[in-house]
């Protein structure tokens, strides 16, 4: 029975369950650190509150939110648009 093992085609097929093995614990692992990674995003609404009371506060010049604005409004528009694909499909 110990010989039987030692065949080439044993091995084959050994190796290649451990090569399989591997592969689905990796895909688990990636797929695990890319939901957290979403988890710890911050919408573009978020941002866009935290800059507005940054410019309240004198720390952030009505200049720099109005770029800030105008580039964070363009992500907003993106998350509203995809937030309604997700609700209507």
């Amino acid at each position: 029975m110990a010989e039987f093992l030692f065949s080439p085609a044993a091995q084959a097929v050994i190796w290649t369950a451990v090569l399989v093995v591997l592969i689905v614990v990796g895909i688990y692992f990636v797929l695990g650190f890319r939901r957290w990674q979403q988890d710890d995003r911050v919408s573009a609404n978020e941002l866009l509150t935290e800059f507005r009371n940054l410019r309240d506060s004198g720390r952030v010049s009505r200049a720099e939110f109005k770029n800030i604005k105008s580039v964070l409004g363009a992500k907003l528009q993106d998350e509203l648009g995809s937030d309604e694909m997700d609700n209507s499909g």
